[in-house]
């Protein structure tokens, strides 16, 4: 067996599309190619993506595909075949559109329980690999998540296709063979091209093993695209160590160069150290944002002057030419940002809040100075909930979206917040109003850090919960995966910060707040109920996604516990409970005396009438309560959730012996079978007596373990 090589050398790809694209091809080839059984167990499918290139190389590919054994159904017996025996018209027109010719004598009888049906049973002959490679390569770019498709004339001057990019060559070898395809107007055949600058010349790859060999020694192209990027991260990396510095070097900043560059060469550049008084967040994103550089850091953390830049030419000159030239590319946007910066830090905050109400926030509700009005509002309700500095949060509040307004966020909207709180401070804002400026979009994503202080905090708190009650007062919930104003994001953040911040404020009372302050705008609906089951569901899936079962979840949230800074020790103590020997039996136990609650009709009386009872078992679990019940409500009240649970574990023995008639009958739930209050021959959860015993137990564990 041997191996396949396929590329489309095309135009410079989309670089932020170039890795799904490529890989997409070779998936799309492989997928084919396995259907129509050409490739083994043994077949490694490699995919290749550089700026103007996708390949699959393939492993261990048959030349031809095996015959493959078949049974075709074609009509049932009584239609197909006449009274003489022949076959009917039904038939020979079934069999004729198959391309089926035999004798009907050599077709199969098979019952399918109903009616006797006609099979023909053959051997499909294998294709030749050109026909499957052909069908493969069709599937494949029809398949492919083109995010822009381009019309281009191939070179008759008359067909019009539609693909990603213009295609220049097909390149289709099967060991060193060409495989006779066809795509886009071009034969196949192994002729490629390398690189833009450094190579002229088409290049004829010898072999499919051979491809990506020669392709570096012959084209200057790195065609592997991992193989590429290690070694353009490590070629940054060398170049900021010679320079004294680290590198700032996002992950997706990495993809795109490496997208942009079959052969990447790094350079170092600087900027005149003035340009260092602006904001850093200014000059990163300006360098990273529009020219793909990589700013530095020194050694003691602070931005440099200095930036390495991707090309992909080595330059006769060392790189002088194309180092100078982009020191005064950034030289002119770093100035555009310095003039941005400047030019803001003329006028305070606070004097563009005005301008907010030309801000549009939602056409139901408002402008963004009206939504400002009500984020105050709450903002000050909330700090003065969790001990927060009320003028501070409502200073805060006020002046967190006056940036919007501003040059800087007018060209990079990424930084709304962050040169909220440099011109907070340049104002003589208080540290913890300018702080709060920027740490209320706090999280921002999953994973993200949290607010630091109680003002940031109420801040966040307020935008989040007015953007929450207010989406859900018009009617804006989200829907199945539609969630155009992130409020799922929104939620989780609320909730991160109650629980991991250990907020003393409800949920409940934030939710009452939001639409407390939203009762003023026109349109607006109270929908507590609504928001506060979506809060809940969030939550669910937060502790799941934490690693908690749904039961141990369920459990504690049941109930709908009000303060949730606590559901993480709560959570764990069920879990340590749920190890306990004697958990199963009285999970099992609260279980049922869950079921046998909600088959009683009317309120349950919240009295226990201790000359109601009429068994011993009852006197015994009841003393039993009574001993245990304040000693597990005193650890409760002290959050001692694990000692609480651990105290419950003594109910055992007079628990199963409630729940045992004569000791001997046990329940299918685990649970031994009630007896002298309950009917077990009649229904084992079904009441019997006045006992009021299961109603103290559920009061006293978790919901459902």
């Amino acid at each position: 067996m041997t191996s396949l090589l396929v590329e489309l050398q095309t135009e410079e790809l989309p670089p932020k599309a170039l890795k799904k694209l490529s890989d997409a091809f070779a998936e799309g080839v492989a997928k084919s190619l396995r259907a129509a059984h050409f490739l083994t167990d043994d077949s490694v499918v490699h995919a290749y993506g550089a700026p103007r290139r996708m390949a699959v190389h393939i492993t261990n590919v048959l030349e031809k595909s095996p015959d493959e054994a078949f049974r075709q159904k074609l009509v049932p017996v009584k239609v197909g075949i006449g009274a003489d025996g022949e076959a009917a018209p039904a038939l020979v027109k079934k069999m004729a559109a198959l391309g089926i010719s035999c004798p009907v004598s050599e077709l199969k009888r098979v019952s399918d329980g109903k009616t006797e049906q006609l099979y023909y049973e053959g051997v499909r002959a294998g294709q030749s690999l050109t026909h499957g490679l052909q069908q493969a390569l069709e599937d494949s770019v029809k398949a492919l998540p083109i995010p822009k498709v381009m019309n281009y004339q191939l070179a008759d001057g008359v067909t019009t296709v539609q693909f990603v990019r213009p295609v220049k060559h097909l390149t289709a070898l099967y060991g060193s063979d060409v495989v006779d395809v066809a795509m886009f107007g071009l034969k196949a055949g192994r002729i490629t091209m390398g690189h833009r600058f450094h190579t002229h010349a088409p290049i004829e790859i010898t072999s499919a093993d051979s491809y990506a060999a020669e392709l570096l020694e012959r084209g200057k192209v790195v065609a592997d695209y991992a193989e590429r990027r290690a070694r353009l991260v490590e070629e940054l990396g060398k170049a900021a160590k010679r320079e004294g510095g680290t590198l700032i070097a996002p992950e997706d900043l990495i993809d795109e160069t490496n997208s942009l560059t079959e052969w990447p060469v790094i350079y170092v550049s600087e900027f005149e150290e003035k340009f260092l008084a602006v904001p850093e967040e200014c000059l990163i994103l300006t360098m990273q944002t529009n020219q793909k550089y990589f700013p530095m850091r020194s050694a003691d953390g602070k931005l440099m002057n200095k930036f390495a830049l991707v090309s992909h030419i080595e330059a006769k000159d060392g790189g002088k030419a194309i180092v100078s030239g982009n020191a005064r590319v950034v030289r002119a946007r770093l100035a555009d940002a310095e003039f941005f910066y400047n030019q803001d830090c003329k006028e305070t905050l606070e004097s563009r809040l005005p301008g907010l109400q030309h801000v549009v926030y939602h056409n139901k509700l408002g402008s963004q100075a009206e939504r400002m009005l009500r984020v105050k509002a709450l903002a000050g309700m909330i700090a003065k909930t969790i001990g927060a500095d009320v003028t501070h949060a409502e200073r805060a509040a006020m002046l967190a979206k006056a940036d919007l307004r501003t040059l800087m966020v007018g060209e990079f909207p990424e930084l709304q917040g962050i040169m909220g709180e440099y011109y907070a401070r340049h104002d003589g804002e208080p540290e913890d109003v300018a702080v709060a400026v920027r740490e209320h979009y706090e999280p921002r994503f999953a994973g993200d850090k949290l607010p630091e202080s109680k003002v940031a905090l109420a801040v966040a708190l307020a935008d989040k919960m007015e953007t929450l009650c207010g989406m859900f007062g018009i009617g804006q919930m989200p829907t199945g995966e539609k969630d155009p104003f992130a409020l799922r994001r929104h939620a989780l953040g609320v909730l991160r910060m109650l629980i991991e911040k250990e907020l003393t404020v409800s949920l409940t009372t934030l939710v009452k707040y939001g639409f407390e302050v939203e009762t003023g705008v026109a349109g607006v609906k109270d929908a507590s109920a609504e928001l506060l089951n979506f809060f809940h569901d969030r939550l669910r899936v937060m502790m799941r996604d934490a690693g908690y079962s749904a039961q141990e979840v369920d459990s504690v949230l049941c109930g709908r516990p009000a303060d949730l800074a606590d559901i993480p020790q709560r959570l764990a103590a069920v879990r340590r409970f749920l190890e306990l020997p004697e958990a199963e039996s009285l999970t099992a136990a609260n279980k049922r005396i869950g079921n046998i609650l909600k088959k009683i009709e009317g309120d349950v009386p919240t009295e226990v009438d201790p000359a109601l009872f009429a068994e011993p078992a009852e006197k015994a679990l009841y003393e039993a309560l009574c001993d245990h019940e304040p000693v597990a409500q005193a650890l409760y009240e002290k959050g001692e959730f694990s000692a609480m649970l651990a105290s419950l574990t003594p109910l055992k023995t007079p628990v199963d012996a409630f729940f045992t008639d004569d000791g001997q009958r046990r329940g299918s739930c685990g649970a031994p079978q009630p007896s002298g209050a309950f009917k077990p021959s009649v229904d084992p959860d079904e009441p019997r007596g006045r006992t009021l015993a299961p109603r103290t137990l559920t009061e006293v564990t978790p919901c459902a373990p």
